[in-house]
């Protein structure tokens, strides 16, 4: 409900941006009627959520004449597939980082590592989106300046492995492995002092059961849930990285959305954002009982 205050509340009115500046005011009011929107918030809150239930969004103010839903999916289709690979490769180097780092902890090799990545990440995707531009298109000629191409392959449009799609990748990855690989740097820390380390080595195990089956799968617990805001943020795009780029995703359009006033879309991103948050969440509680088996016996024996 905040989406629809939010959006009501705000200065300007999405009926007059779409009825003209030179729309008379009668004309105005009709539509507001027909609309709805001289009802309660509380009352429009209802009405939109009883026909999202049954897959009506309302109709776009951006696009005139074109369904919320025939808009948002597709863009939401376009924000997960880079995102699902940043996110695949934030996992597949943060991990790796992160424990070879604190293996090599009290060497130079330990800030050097985790010191790079922060490095990097430091920078803001403001700045590091129109340096990769320079670097990897103006400079080289290497890449596309920005866009989004896609292929269709197997009746689905498929825009990933154009291209287009490697300046977006880097610019996240770059800003998401060094979280991640310090987080996992210091959970791998605290597990390597625990007794059941201890053990495992001075029963002569090898460094590298000890480390894979031992240290990794309980330092993997609390990074399940860093894993969960991961997928969550897979739909929800970035509206800074997107607009620099020209990438018609769910960021962008989401600031078309608010610029535009288009109350369905707002609340339609928010609604979905929602839902994906819950079902991320869902996931991690069950991925907790596959890293650590503990906690699913644990559950059963309370039934």
């Amino acid at each position: 409900m905040n989406g629809l205050a939010l959006g009501r509340y705000a200065p300007s009115d999405y009926v007059e941006i779409q009825a003209g500046p030179r729309a008379r005011p009668e004309t105005i009011e009709r539509i507001r009627q027909e609309r709805g929107l001289n009802d309660p918030v509380y009352e429009q809150y209802i009405r939109y959520i009883g026909k999202a239930v049954r897959g009506d969004f309302g109709q776009s103010v951006k696009y005139r004449g074109t369904d919320v839903q025939d808009v948002i999916f597709p863009r939401l289709w376009v924000t997960l597939q880079y995102n699902a690979v940043v996110m695949l490769l934030t996992f597949g180097i943060g991990i790796p980082v992160g424990t070879w780092a604190a293996l090599r902890r009290g060497t130079w090799l330990d800030p050097l590592s985790i010191g790079a990545f922060v490095l990097l990440a430091s920078v803001p995707v403001l700045v590091s989106v129109p340096l990769l531009q320079w670097l990897f298109a103006v400079k080289l000629g290497w890449l596309p300046t920005g866009g989004w191409h896609e292929r269709n392959l197997f009746g689905v449009q498929i825009g990933i492995f154009s291209a287009e799609a490697i300046l977006p990748v880097l610019a996240l990855t770059l800003v998401s492995v060094a979280g991640l690989a310090r987080y996992m740097r210091a959970q791998v820390l605290d597990v390597l002092d625990q007794d059941f380390v201890r053990t495992a080595r001075a029963k002569g195990l090898n460094e590298y059961p000890v480390i894979t089956r031992h240290v990794i799968r309980n330092a993997l617990l609390p990074i399940a849930t860093l894993m969960g805001f991961e997928l969550a943020s897979l739909f929800t795009g970035s509206i800074i990285l997107e607009t620099l780029l020209g990438i018609p995703g769910i960021g962008l359009y989401a600031f078309e959305s608010i610029g535009s006033r288009d109350y369905d879309s707002i609340m339609a991103i928010v609604l979905l954002g929602a839902l994906v948050f819950q079902l991320a969440m869902l996931l991690v509680d069950i991925a907790y009982g596959f890293i650590d088996p503990r906690i699913r016996l644990s559950a059963e024996g309370r039934t």
